[in-house]
This record gives structure tokens, C-alpha cells and sequence, in this order.
């Protein structure tokens, strides 16, 4: 297959599932391989990292406004009754470093199972059960908070621990795992979704920027292993590069837009539904078609 129509298709898949609750990770993983993609190459290991900033980037500039708002806003809150604990802004910062503490603590059993298709394919089963189970369940009682700005401390707490889950175990989705764990603590659909959104920005920046700085400047361990090498970039390189950076910025514009209308009206059934039947046909038939 041509490179540059590879760099469009996977652009396409990164800003598609980087924020729907399906795991851009395995989406990406089972769509190189695919392609027939060598998964350990320096260069397509880069490339998929750079493309998950252009899925950042729309984020960003889609939330600016709510952001702009927060931070004018901070301490105090919008309705005055917030603090420098229990403000949109603190709670997004405690909530990322609840998932990074416990991500990093835990990161060395998450690469070792990073390219695992059995480990993919449960989470994304089990995920999406128990996606279905808490959306089913959370619509027979009143939500107790209706905006980001009436979360509490412990809410947060709680989904910044259950994000670690899409970092230790690769399949089971960062937005799934914070929409999931918003509604079990009495978030209504589309306030666990925006908090799910805010806090993606500073758990994808540090990840990405994390993964990137150990792409470009492995550490010596990495290299005396074999397990990482110097990318040499041509115009070509280059080139694929931006294109699947830019393909993901504008498909991901669409896909945040449309998810928020469409959680509003339908919930995240569908979702779930998609994911049990993923991981169901990775379990049969992932590893004979990867390996082909």
C-alpha cells in the first residue's frame, strides 16, 4: 500500500477513536499490523505518537473557551462557591496526578503487555460490558451533579485512579474508564463526558511528550537491548508525518463535536456494544489474522 494513503488511514483511525471509548491504542495497533507496519520500527513507533497531538490539538482549540473560562474563574468558581481544592482546574490536576502516580508505578507490567492481543481483546470485552452495565444502571437514579462545577474532590480522585486503567491495561480506553467511573459516582452522561475531556488534555500531553522524548533520545538500557534506534528522517518521512498529523486534527474536530451531541440523546451503548464485539472477534481470529 502507498505510505502517504497509510498515513491518511491511520490519521483517519486516530482522530475517529482517540476520544470515542473504544481504545485508539488497539484501533491503531490492529490497524498497523494490518498494513502489514513492522509495530517495532523506530520511525512508525514515532509516528503514531505525533499523530495522537494532532487528535490533542483539536481538543485543545475545541475547549479553549470552557478553559479561558475556568482559569478566569479560578478559585472562586463561576457561582462563588468553589476553592483552590475543589475548582474545575485543581480537580483535573489531582485527577492527572492520581493516574500518573499508579500509571508509573505500574508501567513496566503495561509495556510488557503493551502488544498483547489477548490482553486487548478482554479489556475491550470487559470494557465495554461493564461501559453497558454502569450506563444502564446510572439511568434509573437522579445524578447528583449536572456540571463539572459541582464536582467534589473524591469524584475526581476516583476517576483519576480508574483513568490509570487505560495506561496499565492497553485496549481498555482512557475515555472509557473516566465516563465509566464519572457515572458511578453520580455524574450525569454529559458532565462525566467533559470532565473526561479536560482531563485528557494534560494525561495526553505528558504521555505523548513522555513517549515522544523516549523515541527521539532512548535511554542506554533501551539501546544496549536492542529495543530502540535512531530515526533517520527523510523528506518522505517527513512528509507521511504531517499528513497523518493533520488528517487526525480534522477528523478529530468532527468526531468530539458529533460525540457530545451524540452522548446527549443516545448515551454510550452503542459503544459498548461495538467494543464487546471487537473483542470477541480478536479473542477467535486476532492472533491467526495478525500474524498472517
Amino acid at each position: 500500500m502507498n505510505v502517504y494513503l497509510q498515513s491518511v488511514l491511520l490519521g483517519i483511525v486516530e482522530g475517529l477513536t482517540e476520544f470515542l471509548p473504544v481504545s485508539s491504542t488497539a484501533h491503531l495497533r490492529l490497524t498497523e499490523a494490518l498494513m502489514k507496519i513492522p509495530l517495532d520500527d523506530a520511525y512508525w513507533a514515532m509516528y503514531t505518537i505525533v499523530i495522537q497531538a494532532g487528535a490533542i490539538l483539536a481538543l485543545v482549540l475545541l475547549f479553549t473557551e470552557r478553559i479561558v473560562g475556568f482559569i478566569k474563574s479560578f478559585p472562586k468558581g463561576e457561582s462563588g462557591d468553589r476553592t483552590w481544592l475543589n475548582h474545575p482546574i485543581s480537580l483535573t490536576m489531582i485527577a492527572f496526578f492520581c493516574t500518573s502516580v499508579l500509571a508509573l508505578g505500574l508501567k513496566k507490567w503495561s509495556d510488557a503487555h503493551l502488544k498483547s492481543i489477548t490482553v486487548m481483546a478482554l479489556a475491550l470485552l470487559l470494557g465495554g460490558i461493564i461501559m453497558w452495565v454502569i450506563d444502564a444502571w446510572s439511568t434509573r437514579f437522579e445524578p447528583n451533579t449536572l456540571h463539572v462545577e459541582e464536582m467534589s474532590l473524591g469524584q475526581a480522585i476516583w476517576i483519576g485512579l480508574c483513568q490509570s486503567l487505560s495506561a496499565i491495561f492497553p485496549g481498555t480506553s482512557r475515555s472509557m474508564s473516566t465516563i465509566a467511573a464519572g457515572q458511578l459516582v453520580g455524574m450525569d452522561r454529559p458532565s462525566a463526558l467533559e470532565f473526561s475531556f479536560l482531563l485528557s488534555i494534560p494525561t495526553m500531553l505528558a504521555a505523548t511528550g513522555y513517549d515522544l522524548l523516549k523515541e527521539i533520545h532512548p535511554s542506554k538500557a533501551a539501546l544496549a537491548a536492542g529495543q530502540a534506534a535512531h530515526v533517520v528522517m527523510t523528506g518522505e518521512r517527513w512528509l507521511v508525518l504531517v499528513i497523518g498529523f493533520v488528517v487526525s486534527f480534522i477528523v478529530a474536530l468532527g468526531v468530539v463535536e458529533w460525540f457530545l451531541m451524540w452522548v446527549r440523546k443516545h448515551g454510550f451503548v452503542v459503544f459498548a456494544v461495538y467494543r464487546i464485539l471487537i473483542g470477541i472477534a480478536l479473542l477467535i481470529w486476532g492472533s491467526k489474522l495478525l500474524a498472517s
